[in-house]
C-alpha cells in the first residue's frame, strides 16, 4: 500500500492475476509483434500516472519483453523490482507530486538500481502530478530510448 498522505490511498495487488486490460494490451502486442516487423530486440514501454503503473506492471509482467521503460508519475511494488531488472529505466516524478508520491517513484529506482538494473531517475523539484509535460520536453528521452536494445 502507497499512502500519499493527502488525496489517494494505492493497493498495489501485484499478486492477482491480470486485469481484462492488461490481457488485453498484451494480446495486442503479440498482434502488433505478427502484423508488422517490429524489432523485438527494440520494443519500449512508457505511461504517464495510473499508465506510469501500468509501465511498471506490463514491465513485471513480461520482463524479457521490453528494452526500455519510462514510467511518468507511477508506482509499483518496491519488492518485485528483482523481476525487471533486465529493462533499462528512465523513472520521471514530480517533487510536489499530490496525487502520486514521489517517494514511489524513488522507491522503484532504488531497488532497481540494487538488483543491477540500468535507471535513471530524475525529480522535477517544482512539478506537481503533471511532471509528463517536463518528462517529454527531455531532449535526451528518445536518443536514450533508441539507445537501449536486448
Amino acid at each position: 500500500m502507497v499512502d500519499t498522505g493527502a488525496k489517494r490511498t494505492f493497493v498495489l495487488q501485484d499478486s492477482l492475476p491480470p486485469t481484462g486490460t492488461m490481457l488485453l494490451l498484451e494480446a495486442l502486442i503479440g498482434q502488433l509483434k505478427k502484423d508488422f516487423r517490429l524489432q523485438d530486440k527494440r520494443l519500449y514501454v512508457g505511461g504517464l500516472s495510473m499508465g506510469g503503473m501500468g509501465t511498471f506492471e506490463i514491465a513485471r509482467r513480461n520482463p524479457k519483453l521490453f528494452a526500455a521503460a519510462f514510467p511518468i508519475c507511477g508506482a509499483a511494488d518496491a519488492s518485485r523490482a528483482k523481476e525487471m531488472k533486465k529493462i533499462s529505466w528512465w523513472i520521471f516524478h514530480g517533487a510536489k507530486d499530490d496525487v502520486v508520491p514521489p517517494a514511489s517513484s524513488m522507491a522503484m529506482a532504488d531497488a532497481l538500481k540494487k538488483t543491477g538494473a540500468d535507471v535513471k531517475l530524475t525529480i522535477y523539484p517544482e512539478a506537481k502530478h503533471n511532471s509528463w509535460d517536463s518528462a517529454f520536453a527531455e531532449k535526451d528521452l528518445l536518443p536514450w530510448m533508441f539507445s537501449k536494445h536486448k
